[in-house]
């Protein structure tokens, strides 16, 4: 049902002579949006108008329906009494399209009183090249913004795609805090304002009131000065006001940068004599392509932000959850490590992605100056993945002061990794429910540098690279296990882990990393590499840095493969000394004689070592203390297991069965008892470690002793006394030892 024309709005229309003369579209409607007149050269431009619209709704004239929210907003504005100008897209009758520019004004009552609105609309879009480059210019900039997740890049994007073809001049400022700062600054051709002239990047700007890029924030509008000459325009300082003139800026936009409701900045465009164009001046249409364009450019900087907010965020969480800049000192090693996050995807609409990973390394004291080193890698990138990596090293660690064999804690890793998700991870991908148990690779190694015994066990991740008299080759070992995490169906659940050994000889080197060090991202017209030309790029260039110290080689490890990251990166170089470590080794029979025997053998050692009579005689006295309690404890050396073999026992030839007589072994000679125990002393640089080994597996443990008791303090003064101490079981009993620290 169509509403009812108004008589009294025909009186107010001008004569129609003159509205059918215009060359320009006319509509005029009533305060609900029907048609109440348009002109003839309505439907030449739109292709709809004439009397059988009368009564309509106006977005009948071809409005697009992306267009609708924006027809309603100037209805709002209008019918308000504001002045609304903005492009419509328009789908003639015969379904082309045409772009037109409207202005829109409220059709007023003698008394004031808004009785409708009045539309003008003219073709926006004509049919000349600098029109088709604009409309060109607005998809480019879509394109070039839809995968963009870095601020900086986002903004050299933008400059580069604006400057020439649209501006001879292009300015960015964002507020940082309450002051705008100078983010892009990007001229035509080899051009460069002279300093101190027009702000540089990095510069706080300040606009004057009344300044165009103080216009446009305050309005938060395009604002347009079309002819700077003919303009009183202000500019922020004289010098950048001569500096205007001297180049010949003609026509400058500004535009606001808006998004989500919040001013983040302020953008501008100028055209000089820079550059020669056939028409150097902005018109209507360019400011309202202008704040097109801004709209868009405030979108992917407020994404862009966004996106190094979280980022940030994610990075110093995964920082606090690594260890520090730099490896503790550590006696006969030099270590030195680097990490480094994948660099953001210039994805095409895969929104914003965290690159923090779940690449962790460690660095762990062990008992008697021995030390654990690990490497890892959880599958899958942003804070679960540093959430996950964040717990595996603690659990790690907790798991490590065991002193348990690399293969056992690997195995004990792996029972606590299939804990923190109630479905199986299987080796095929298969998950129950669609829900996921973390993978999770890593190798875990034990060294002794006094020995120079590395013990180690691989879930599942890439050898490191061992460094000999400068060639480089993989620390061979008998394979992988499987990543934590894995269970592989058809074999019962279980999972094994093969524990390797070797010595390693003085001065060598070890590369630990991970994966993303080989698989980089190739840059733009770059080389992708292979696995295999990666790994072959990485020997090298460890190979050339080999007679470097353990930093030249992680750096020349990190830049051998070309390329962006696209997986965190972690690396650990790890040397060990040239030279031999202070140690000194005895074994003593468990008797209670050789307590004085062990301590005499302490005090000569450590006086050759030169520690200060405090610390040695303190030293010396735990010493006892520990033997001591090994001489009382100490278990017997396992006889060797003979076969009690009752020759002819089963024979049934004579009565019985049992015609040949027993042949019993001498029950009644008994093997000799070997009771011992071996003292080892070790000398650092800043600590002294005293182990004391022997064959009995029950480990020592601190107990309250009475008043009347003789014994039971023993180890409760080395708990006060030492640094540290603790037990740890071996192949064939267990260790106990404690640490002194040196004091100069």
């Amino acid at each position: 049902m169509t509403r009812r024309r108004d008589t009294h709005v025909d009186a107010l229309l001008p004569p129609k002579t003159v509205l059918d003369a215009m060359e320009m579209a006319v509509i005029v409607c009533d305060r609900y949006g029907n048609v109440i007149y348009t002109n003839p050269f309505t439907e030449t431009l739109l292709g709809f108008g004439g009397p059988e619209y009368i009564g309509r709704s106006w977005l009948s004239l071809g409005v697009a329906e992306e267009d609708h929210e924006q027809a309603k907003d100037l209805a709002r504005r209008v019918l308000r009494g504001a002045v609304w100008e903005g492009t419509f897209c328009n789908v003639r009758a015969d379904g082309s399209t045409v772009y037109t520019r409207a202005y829109a004004v409220p059709l007023r009552h003698p008394s004031g009183s808004v009785e409708g609105l009045v539309i003008f609309g003219r073709e926006a879009l004509r049919s000349n090249q600098r029109d088709q480059d604009r409309y060109g210019l607005l998809e480019r900039i879509g394109e070039r913004l839809a995968g963009s997740l870095e601020l900086q890049q986002t903004l050299r994007r933008v400059a580069d795609t604006l400057v020439p073809q649209f501006a001879d001049h292009c300015f960015i400022d964002l507020f940082s805090g309450d002051q705008l700062v100078r983010r892009v600054s990007r001229h035509a051709g080899d051009w460069t304002p002279p300093p101190g002239t027009w702000r540089e990047i990095g510069d706080t700007v300040e606009y004057p009131p009344g300044h165009f890029c103080a216009k446009a924030m305050t309005r938060r509008d395009a604002v347009l000065v079309d002819n700077v000459v003919s303009d009183r325009m202000k500019a922020p300082t004289p010098a950048s006001k001569r500096l205007g003139e001297e180049v010949g800026v003609t026509s400058i936009i500004a535009a606001p940068l808006l998004a989500r409701g919040e001013l983040l900045g302020v953008m501008s465009l100028a055209l000089s004599g820079v550059t020669v164009r056939p028409d150097p001046h902005y018109d209507g249409f360019d400011r309202d392509l202008m704040g097109a364009i801004a709209s868009r450019v405030a979108l992917a900087i407020d994404n862009a932000m966004l996106f190094e907010e979280e980022r940030e965020t994610a990075l110093a969480f995964q920082k606090q959850l690594l260890p520090g800049d730099r490896p503790p000192p550590l006696d006969g090693l030099e270590i030195a490590w680097r990490y480094e996050p994948a660099r953001p995807l210039e994805s095409h609409g895969q929104g914003i992605q965290t690159q923090v990973g779940g690449d962790w390394y460690d660095v762990i004291p062990l008992s008697a100056g021995r030390v654990g080193l690990v490497i890892g890698d959880v599958e899958g990138r942003g804070a679960r993945a540093a959430a996950v990596m964040g717990q595996l090293r603690a659990a790690l660690r907790a798991f490590a002061q065991d002193d348990k064999p690399p293969a056992d804690i690997l195995l004990k890793l792996d029972e606590w990794v299939r804990t923190m998700s109630t479905p199986v991870q299987y080796a095929n991908g298969a998950t129950p429910n669609g829900q996921e148990t973390p993978l999770v690779s890593v190798t875990y190694f034990v060294y002794d540098a006094w020995s120079r015994h590395l013990s180690f066990a691989n879930a599942g991740h890439q050898p490191p690279l061992l460094v000999l008299d400068g060639e480089v080759g993989e620390l061979e070992a008998s394979g992988r296990g499987a990543m934590l995490g894995v269970r592989q169906p058809g074999v019962g659940g279980d999972i094994r882990y093969e524990e390797e050994t070797r010595e390693l000889p003085p001065g060598s080197t070890l590369v630990l990393y991970t994966d993303g060090l080989i698989e980089r991202r190739p840059k733009e017209d770059g080389d992708h590499h292979s696995r295999e030309q990666a790994r072959e790029l990485l020997y090298q260039a460890v190979r050339k840095a080999a007679r470097g110290d353990v930093e030249s080689i992680a750096n020349a490890a990190f830049e051998a493969v070309p390329g962006d990251i696209d997986d965190d990166v972690a690396i650990v170089v790890v040397r060990t000394s040239p030279t031999r470590l202070h140690v000194e080794e005895r074994r003593f029979p468990a008797e209670p004689i050789m307590v004085s025997e062990a301590r005499r053998l302490a005090a000569e050692t450590f006086a050759d070592w030169g520690m200060l009579d405090e610390q040695s005689e303190l030293a010396c006295l735990l010493v006892s203390e520990v033997v001591t309690n090994v001489v009382l404890h100490a278990a017997n050396t396992p006889a060797p297991r003979r076969e009690f073999v009752l020759e002819g026992a089963l024979g049934l030839d004579g009565p019985g069965g049992f015609d040949d007589p027993w042949e019993l072994p001498d029950l009644s000679r008994r093997e000799p008892v070997t009771k011992e125990f071996t003292l080892r002393l070790r000398r650092g640089e800043k600590a002294v470690w005293v182990e004391v080994l022997d064959k009995d597996m029950r480990l020592p443990r601190i107990r309250s002793a009475g008043e009347t008791d003789e014994g039971g303090r023993g180890l409760y003064l080395v708990d006060q006394l030492a640094a540290r101490w603790g037990s740890r079981p071996t192949s064939d009993g267990k260790a106990v030892w404690f640490e002194i620290s040196l004091k100069s």
